[in-house]
């Protein structure tokens, strides 16, 4: 097998283009702490806090994608990924997970020592994730968590102290993501049912879990109204925060209780171009000044 194609396959492997949810929330919380404290732009430090997404976010995947081996397995819709279909064998994929987690760890210290001492608690959130639906149908939200360490993370990669307002969007976070996570989940419902895993729509049906993810997602469209006003932005953001709500709107008028044909558009296209979107308006915003 070529180097690129084994590329291609770890890339597959941790669905590498999903990277595009949380990492713009990223850049918003570096450039927030660019903005309010003064502190200058370090293209080291704004790389560094890059890789730690990529790091965590890579560990997080593929432990998931060996972590569920099994299931994948059995799932007709899941059979066709790398490691049940013997294109990555699990020790491969369980190291894979080993070097992400410690080029993750590794790249904090070169950031601050609170980052660095918080990194293992990062690790156990975004690990955790993949072995919470055994257990408990609000795996949804752990997700949310782990996506929602993304801009205050960035924030404190500059700053090394927290702060309010990249908390707001961290909660905006938190929401979308579990939002969007509980309408991918409905794909496996029956699935999940079988194998007794916990889920929203494992726990409330179809219609009961698209309300929650509507619900949710109200939530966290208030969090990026209140930042808004709180931080007193410019009609820039505003122009963003409408387009990211829109977005939300668009994706609950794909999909249907007895149609989830446009899962995939609601789950990975509209929410990838939401976060891109949403990012540029604030980054604008924080430019031109408040």
């Amino acid at each position: 097998m070529s180097s690129s194609s084994t590329v291609h396959n770890y890339l597959s492997l941790i669905k590498f283009s999903h990277t595009l949810f949380a990492l713009p929330f990223a850049v918003i919380g570096y450039f927030l702490a660019i903005t309010y404290t003064q502190a200058h732009f370090d293209i080291r430090l704004f790389a560094c806090v890059i890789l730690c997404m990529v790091f965590a976010r890579s560990a997080a995947m593929a432990f998931n994608r060996f972590i569920d081996r099994k299931y994948d397995e059995l799932n007709e819709r899941t059979a066709v990924r790398e490691i049940p279909a013997g294109i990555i064998k699990p020790t491969n994929a369980l190291l894979f997970v080993i070097l992400s987690c410690l080029l993750f760890i590794a790249t904090t210290f070169f950031i601050n020592s609170l980052c660095f001492y918080l990194s293992p608690v990062a690790l156990v959130v975004i690990l955790g994730y993949s072995l919470t639906k055994r257990f408990t149908a609000l795996c949804h939200l752990i997700l949310g968590v782990g996506l929602s360490l993304a801009p205050i993370g960035a924030y404190l990669a500059v700053t090394g102290k927290f702060n309010i307002l990249p908390l707001f969007f961290s909660f905006a976070v938190l929401f979308w993501v579990s939002g969007f996570d509980i309408i991918y989940a409905l794909q496996d419902e029956e699935f999940d049912k079988s194998k007794n895993l916990k889920s929203i729509p494992v726990r409330l049906g179809k219609k009961g879990a698209l309300m929650l993810s509507n619900a949710l997602h109200l939530i966290s469209a208030a969090f990026v109204i209140y930042a808004g006003f709180y931080a007193h932005f410019n009609i820039w953001y505003w122009v963003g925060a409408v387009l990211f709500i829109g977005l939300l709107i668009y994706q609950h008028t794909l999909v249907k209780p007895n149609d989830l044909s446009k899962v995939t558009l609601a789950f990975a296209t509209t929410n990838g171009v939401a976060s891109v979107v949403f990012a540029i308006f604030v980054l604008i915003n924080l430019a031109v000044g408040r």
